[in-house]
């Protein structure tokens, strides 16, 4: 998803911890109260439960009851802490992709190259054709990288600007950036993920995606008609407010098409496969020369000084007054310092999910889970039901590809089924329904860059959420189950 391998060993050589000791009861208490502690805290207690940081601390808590659970069920402490380190060490370039997206935010707004994106985006992008469009966009930049994490840091970005100043709701626009992403990300070869899940099943990178084409094709058709239907149906600020919004942009920045010289070059170092803190890197710092080139006023108004404007939109808040409350909302960033909280969101599960892996936890809802797979159905219901479990429990995509890939690929050889059942199945049910978990990595990492809450776009990520769905539906009917073929021997 990161198109990158977050583990040095390789995610799929991650080490499953099991205990005999534990029982499937036992491992569902942690899961069970921390479930109800995040419910109350986001129904009842306005998310602030604990104040500020109340998802984070809940995740520690929940950490805790894991620890005792398995201290009480003969796991080892230097094991827990073993995997919790683990995890951490697995989220360090994530996080420091964080920290670039946030300097990247602030330094391209006060270079004038967001503004830019939405002011020559007004007049292409009509909102009779922006979420659907949104949609295409997203999927085309996300093949091309293989990455749904750099589609959000570039063009989720800047769509959402548009959007927002087209009057479309921000959880509509989110979703639509999503659905397109993870679609290209999936569909990708130079997608970490799916290079995972056939290694995982024991199939290869091309007859995985042909196959997986079944399944998220009419996916992404059913969500670009829905978001067609819904752009027609919205209520916008209409035509006549673009005209202001277009004026406000030119008096507050100077405008120019040589600013999108700065994203060009991030994006072509992506293409060129080099690595996204380099090519994040180079797009802060272009910026920054961009601002100093073209944007010495807006830098005047910040601060007396132009590199102190610059550092501040880099670490620091930025907002950039207009005459236009809209563009005011817009027209602001938090830079490294505004990525804090889901950093903060992102090391809590981290040390949950490590905690709940280090006591044989996850080994032992998946095997549960496998238990009750009878039938063929069955078998794939278990296995969607795990790679989402494991999204929401272990905080981590890569896991909830990693560890039912292993525990249920055998049982898909006992059914006689192709091993790209099994590599389909994880992409439709892991990869894709991480960014709906507001504490994992993807589910954090999307709400952070593109600033749009996870329960705000949930129900518009449709793509996310149709296609485990879909996934069943064929399993059910028996649409595309591929058997596995017996090799017939030749003299």
């Amino acid at each position: 998803m990161q198109n990158q391998s977050l583990n040095p060993s390789g995610p799929e050589n991650e080490h499953i911890v099991e205990n005999r000791e534990l029982s499937i009861w036992e491992a569902l208490i942690p899961v069970v109260l921390l479930m109800a502690m995040l419910a109350y805290n986001i129904f009842f207690a306005d998310g602030e439960v604990f104040g500020e940081y109340s998802n984070q601390i809940i995740l520690l808590i929940g950490g805790v009851f894991a620890a005792i659970v398995g201290l009480f069920n003969k796991s080892s402490l230097k094991t827990m802490i073993q995997e919790v380190w683990e995890n951490l060490k697995s989220v360090f370039i994530p996080i420091m992709i964080l920290f670039l997206v946030g300097a990247l935010a602030g330094t391209w707004l006060v270079s004038g190259i967001i503004p830019a994106m939405v002011f020559y985006g007004l007049q292409v992008l009509s909102p009779s054709i922006f979420l659907p469009a949104s949609v295409v966009i997203a999927a085309i930049i996300s093949i091309a990288t293989g990455s749904s994490w750099t589609t959000s840091a570039t063009v989720g970005i800047a769509l959402v600007g548009i959007g927002t100043a087209l009057g479309i709701p921000t959880g509509m626009i989110a979703g639509a950036v999503i659905s397109g992403a993870y679609f290209g990300d999936k569909m990708s070869p130079l997608s970490d993920t799916t290079n995972l899940a056939p290694a995982m099943a024991g199939t290869d990178l091309f007859t995985h995606i042909k196959y997986m084409a079944f399944t998220t094709v009419p996916t992404i058709l059913i969500t670009l008609t829905v978001f067609t239907i819904i752009s027609f149906n919205i209520d916008t600020t209409g035509k006549a407010d673009i005209s202001g919004l277009l004026r406000t942009i030119e008096t507050t920045f100077t405008i120019s098409p040589y600013l999108f010289i700065v994203p060009g070059v991030v994006i072509l170092l992506i293409l060129l496969k080099t690595k996204p803190l380099i090519a994040l890197g180079v797009g802060v710092g272009l910026a920054a020369i961009f601002a100093m080139i073209f944007q010495t006023d807006v830098l005047a108004t910040l601060h007396e000084s132009e590199v102190t404007a610059l550092f501040n939109s880099i670490f620091t808040d930025t907002e950039i007054v207009t005459d236009n409350e809209k563009l005011n909302k817009l027209f602001s960033a938090g830079g490294m310092k505004g990525m804090l909280w889901t950093i903060y969101l992102i090391c809590c599960a981290m040390v949950f999910g490590g905690i709940m892996d280090g006591i044989g936890a996850l080994a032992r809802i998946t095997k549960s889970l496998l238990a009750i797979a009878s039938s063929v159905f069955g078998l794939f219901s278990s296995t969607v039901l795990s790679c989402i479990g494991l999204n929401a429990i272990a905080s981590d995509q890569y896991l909830a590809i990693v560890i039912p890939g292993k525990m249920f690929k055998k049982a898909y050889q006992d059914k006689k089924l192709a091993p790209e059942n099994l590599s389909r199945t994880l992409e439709d049910s892991g990869t894709v329904t991480s960014v709906l978990i507001p504490w994992n990595t993807c589910g954090a990492y999307q709400s952070g860059v593109l600033g749009v809450h996870t329960g705000d776009y949930f129900m518009y990520a449709i793509f996310n959420w149709l296609s485990p769905i879909t996934t069943l539906i064929f399993a059910g009917f028996n649409i595309k189950i591929r058997q596995l073929v017996a090799k017939v021997k030749t003299k």
